[in-house]
């Protein structure tokens, strides 16, 4: 697949489930949200037989609701307790949900920049998107015993790995004109 460059986006993936993802990308907008204009999106990669839950189970309806390509969907709503509804809670401005087969990630993904203003920064929620995207700053959750195969897929490309949904007290964001970046900041 071919990987383009998107400096103003901050990715977080995790090694399982429950990493805290959505706490890290909740910190990260309402630290932000004043400083940039920001969009959320996350993305869940449907990698298993068509129209079949990829986990085996009887599942949420995600992956049994498209059977090709990808479907992008804006938040409305932010009452709720999804996560794409806690990002808009957060301060996001929009933040929409890309469901999408592997195959057609890079499609998908440039579909959502259809729709983001220029100047604007990016929190994504995903593993798999690091395949077709590389972000100003990757930041993978490492807090599992097991790695989930999309995580080992991109682990080794993240820019730094946190075991606690919060960046470290001596680093902070900063967006340069090349895009977003970690920066430690200087002791005194």
């Amino acid at each position: 697949m071919k990987n383009i460059e998107f400096p103003d986006m901050i990715q977080i993936g995790s090694t399982g489930r429950n990493s805290g993802k959505t706490t890290l990308a909740k910190e990260l907008i309402a630290a932000n949200y004043r400083h940039f204009s920001i969009y959320g999106l996350k993305v869940i990669t449907i990698s298993g037989a068509r129209g079949k839950c990829q986990r085996g189970e009887t599942g949420c309806g995600i992956c049994t609701s498209i059977d090709e390509g990808y479907e992008l969907i804006e938040e409305k709503n932010c009452s709720g307790s999804k996560d794409t509804m806690q990002l808009l809670r957060a301060g996001c401005k929009k933040v929409y949900l890309l469901k999408v087969f592997h195959d057609h990630l890079l499609e998908g993904f440039l579909t959502f920049l259809q729709y983001v203003p220029r100047d604007t920064l990016i929190i994504c929620e995903s593993n798999s998107i690091r395949e077709v995207v590389k972000p100003g700053l990757f930041i993978m959750m490492g807090n599992q015993k097991s790695i989930k195969k999309t995580a080992a897929t991109v682990i080794e490309q993240a820019d730094i790995i946190l075991d606690q949904p919060k960046l470290p007290e001596n680093f902070s964001l900063i967006k340069k004109k090349e895009g977003i970046c970690l920066v430690e900041k200087n002791a005194g």
